[in-house]
Formats: C-alpha cells, structure tokens, sequence
C-alpha cells in the first residue's frame, strides 16, 4: 500500500500525461490520490514543492534502475552496455527522467524553482532533501558514472572512472540527437526545419523521442571495447 506521498506523486505523475504542469491543480492532484488537500501542503506546501519532490523521485529511481542494471551477473563491460541502452529507453518513456537528464525543460514541463531562501525548513524529511534542489544534467551523470566505475573496478586496467563517464554520454547523445518525429500528446507537434523536415527539438524544448535506441546494444558493446582498450595514459586523451 503506497504511502499518502507516494500516491500524491503517483497522480500528480499521471496528470502530466496529458495536461501541461500549469493546468495541474492540487485539488485535482489530491482528489486522485485520494486524500485531503491540507494533507497534499502537509506533505509539500507548494505546488513547487511538489514539482521538487516529483523531480527528486525521479532522479532516485533512475539511479536506483543503475544500480540493479549492474548487480545483473552478466559481465561487468556487458552490464555497462545494459546500463546505457536501459537509459535511452527510460529516458523514451518518462519525460521528467528526460528532462533530467537534457536540462531540456519547456512550458508543458518547467524545471522546478528551487525554495525560497531563508523559507522554513518542511517537517517532512523527505521534502527538506527534495527542497535541497534537483541535481542537473551533470550531478546525475556523475552519480551513475561512479556507480558504474565501482562496478567495473576489477574489470582490466585504466582509467575506469572516465571510460564509465564516456560510456554514458554517448548514450546521451541517443537521448539528445535528432530522431524521426513519433506523435506525442504530451510534446506537442514537431518543429519543422527549413526543408520541411521535422528537426529533433519541439516547441516546449524538449527534443524527440530516439526511435533507434532499440538496436543499440551491439554497437555500444563495440564502443565500449575501443573504450577500455584505448591507452589511457596519454595526456592526451580527454572526454568528448
């Protein structure tokens, strides 16, 4: 049975599916949770505040996806593999992860403001580390990239820690690079290039969903080879 925060989230979740987060109404939120206005400003005081708090779930549960991707017994580089591409396809489907992930915030969609300084403190743990504020693009890669680097420490030799964190952009780069555009209620339509084309970022700034994370795999496993095998000692080397 989800707590009274939990099912907040969770509908509050859900209203976006199909509203933008202005026209989410606590009242709303509340009614679908099935508890108590009062307890929905108990548990967040705001509608920011919630926005944090849902914000904040999000980036514990992608991490918390990375971190059993890699308890998986397959082989460390192969776990690797499985994290990027498990990231891609996450990221198609959950739009706040994606979010996250880009820094690609729009109107449907806004980054949550931070609180106001010098605001009482919430009396709900949870809400004083959502309140904290939401890591960014790079906070969230280096928190996965470190996971990754514990699990692959005894994997070979080099520079784990940075082979981990290149790993990891280029799977960015699957959730940032233009893709064919896929109708999207929540997005809203495509922005047309010159040519008529549909370009891979929309009107609210987010970019379009990757249509080809599917086949990923094989070519990640490549790169991440070249990766780990590349000497890692020259001075030279830096990450894209």
């Amino acid at each position: 049975m989800p707590t009274a925060r939990e099912a907040l989230l969770d509908a509050a979740h859900a209203a976006l599916a199909g509203l933008p987060w202005s026209a989410v109404r606590m009242v709303d939120v509340a009614a679908a949770a099935g508890v108590s206005r009062q307890t929905l400003y108990n548990e967040f005081g705001s509608k920011e505040g919630m926005a944090r708090a849902l914000v904040r779930r999000e980036a514990d549960a992608y991490l918390q996806g990375v971190d059993r991707v890699l308890a998986s017994p397959a082989p460390p580089r192969r776990n690797l593999a499985a994290v990027a591409e498990w990231t891609v396809s996450e990221a198609f489907t959950r739009p706040v992860l994606r979010a996250l992930l880009t820094g690609c915030w729009g109107e449907r969609l806004p980054a949550p403001r931070p609180a106001r300084a010098g605001a009482r403190a919430s009396a709900v743990p949870a809400q004083r580390r959502a309140d904290a504020g939401v890591p960014s693009p790079a906070d969230l890669l280096g928190l996965a990239r470190d996971r990754a680097a514990t699990a692959l420490r005894g994997d070979g030799e080099g520079d784990v820690r940075r082979s981990c964190e290149v790993v990891l952009r280029l799977a960015l780069s699957y959730v940032v690079a233009p893709a064919p555009v896929v109708a999207s209620p929540f997005l809203g339509p495509p922005v047309l290039g010159p040519s008529g084309g549909a370009e891979g970022r929309r009107t609210d700034g987010q970019w379009a969903e990757p249509e080809s994370w599917s086949p990923m795999t094989p070519t990640m496993t490549s790169v991440i080879d070249t990766i780990f095998n590349v000497d890692t000692t020259s001075p030279r080397k830096i990450i894209p």
